[in-house]
């Protein structure tokens, strides 16, 4: 196994353990107007004037919802990958099919990247992505 090969399996496990670490916590936005209040796609955590931190699973938007399926797809894609780089060491005829479906996860993450920001008409966002200031 060549040192790309082993370099590239190092950054594909990182970008692997982040998503699903991003999916763990409730921390995608963050708002401390009225109290604190973390949103995740997961779980959704409130502090209202200094009470107990109340979390409970969201009723996603469509948007966000097919956010979690891309990044879902994402952390499969990137562990078939690091599968399929681990086999490569023994047989190297698999590394194309590593580099397609990691490619494949590139593009489910960068989907979720760019639907993420649509489901931002969400009651507690204040439902706009972008507010004028007067």
């Amino acid at each position: 196994m060549d040192k790309l090969t082993v370099i590239s399996g190092a950054l594909f496990l990182a970008a692997d353990i982040f998503a699903i670490v991003s999916l763990a916590l409730p921390d995608w936005i963050i708002s401390e107007v009225g109290g604190d209040t973390r949103l995740g796609l997961l779980w959704s955590c409130m502090t209202i004037y200094g009470r107990a931190q109340t979390c409970y699973t969201p009723s996603l938007q469509p948007e966000w919802m097919l956010t979690l399926i891309c990044v879902i797809l994402g952390c499969v894609s990137v562990t078939a990958t690091i599968a399929l780089l681990a086999v490569s060491h023994w047989d190297g005829h698999v590394i194309p099919y590593a580099r397609w479906v990691g490619f494949m996860a590139m593009v489910l993450f960068c989907l979720a990247a760019v639907i993420f920001p649509m489901g931002f008409s969400m009651e507690e966002i204040g439902r706009a992505s972008c507010r004028e200031r007067v």
